[in-house]
């Protein structure tokens, strides 16, 4: 199949891929050749191998596909990730740090962190699996150093300040943090644009300013990705 990669006209690390006549998908660079972690597509162009992104399994590409204007994460950065599940996402992220990078992957569940481990951390040296409740980061202040940005996505009730613990602990000043606020994880009865408000009170109150607020639909229903900037 014939295919052209192109870099994203404004994200370094990020790559638009396009197959035939169709419309360009996201991708990235793959960091481990050969392997893919959620059944995404791999395609090889020249020497280089591309994951597909899809947008409709991580909120980021889907932020991105809905016109995400600021980025964070690029080469180089050292991130947090709050609620890595079985590495989806994460390990996209970790291609985009790339080698120079860095991506420490905090999870809960058990069976996400195995799987998470198994295939996805044993294959990447810019990732560092964490099994901890991300309620409480000093279970982990001796394993996570010098970060850049913290992206969270938890389905916890109180995700904004969790997020803020977090950053309390680990991120430098002037850092950024990515929080994907699920609504429903929060409050089912409540208005989802009350919970967002909400959500997003707790961050500017916790000295933070705020970039910028990205709803997710068509690729996640009730959700925003809210972009930030840690002024403290």
């Amino acid at each position: 199949m014939d295919a052209e990669v192109q870099p994203h006209r404004s994200f370094e690390g990020v790559f638009q891929v396009f197959l035939e006549e169709k419309s360009p998908k996201l991708a990235t660079l793959n960091l481990s050749p050969g392997r893919n972690v959620y059944g995404e597509r791999l395609i090889k162009i020249g020497d280089a191998e591309y994951r597909l992104w899809d947008p409709f399994r991580s909120k980021l590409a889907g932020a991105i596909l809905k016109g995400l204007k600021h980025l964070p994460i690029k080469p180089g950065s050292r991130v947090l990730y709050l609620g890595a599940a079985s590495g989806t996402t994460a390990s996209h992220v970790s291609d985009i740090v790339g080698n120079s990078g860095y991506v420490y992957c905090v999870e809960f569940a058990p069976r996400s962190i195995r799987d998470l481990i198994n295939n996805v951390c044993r294959f990447r040296s810019n990732m560092a699996p964490i099994l901890a409740d991300a309620r409480i980061p000093s279970q982990y202040t001796s394993m996570v150093q010098n970060i850049n940005v913290i992206y969270c996505d938890v389905a916890q009730p109180e995700q904004a300040k969790l997020l803020v613990n977090n950053a309390k602990f680990f991120l430098e000043k002037g850092g950024w943090v990515m929080l994907a606020v699920k609504s429903r994880s929060i409050d089912v009865t409540m208005d989802p644009s009350e919970v967002f408000k909400k959500e997003i009170n707790v961050l500017k109150e916790n000295g933070f300013e705020i970039s910028e607020v990205i709803r997710l639909e068509p690729y996640d229903k009730d959700h925003v990705l809210v972009v930030a900037k840690y002024m403290q």
